[in-house]
């Protein structure tokens, strides 16, 4: 259709006819297509059991704080000290915990970050989200 009507109408040719009595015929479809979107989309479920498991077993999405803080506090490569610490090995709650409890940073920032959770860390999401068309330039 996208094809045939420009063609057909700037070069004055009437057999685009038949192209246009199926265009009811393809918004019938389309609307049928988005019903039965709907009525699969309604039947998912959240697993909340099974994403809160995911996230505790991946506490290295905190590793993007901690280097924010890392950066902020003056700590030379904090990228590379973090790589080496979480890549090709189980980062776990604990070894979260004893990282942020060597770091020397002030003890407000720490108690902060030991608040943090895969759960509850969302970074700079919020934000983002409140301010989308900034992003979309």
């Amino acid at each position: 259709m996208s094809e045939k009507l420009p063609i057909s109408r700037f070069q004055r040719d009437l057999s685009d006819s038949t192209v246009l009595r199926n265009v009811g015929t393809s918004f019938g479809y389309s609307i049928l297509a988005y019903d039965s979107l709907l009525k699969g989309l309604n039947k998912l479920e959240v697993n909340n059991e099974e994403i809160t498991r995911d996230l505790d077993s991946h506490w290295e999405l905190l590793a993007e704080p901690l280097q924010t803080v890392m950066r902020f506090n003056g700590f030379s490569n904090p990228y590379e000290l973090l790589k080496d610490l979480t890549r090709g090995k189980k980062f776990t709650k604990e070894s979260y915990v004893n990282f942020v409890n060597e770091l020397d940073i002030n003890q407000e920032i720490k108690k902060e970050l030991l608040k943090l959770t895969p759960a509850n860390y969302l970074g700079n999401s919020s934000a983002m989200a409140k301010n989308i068309k900034k992003y979309l330039k």
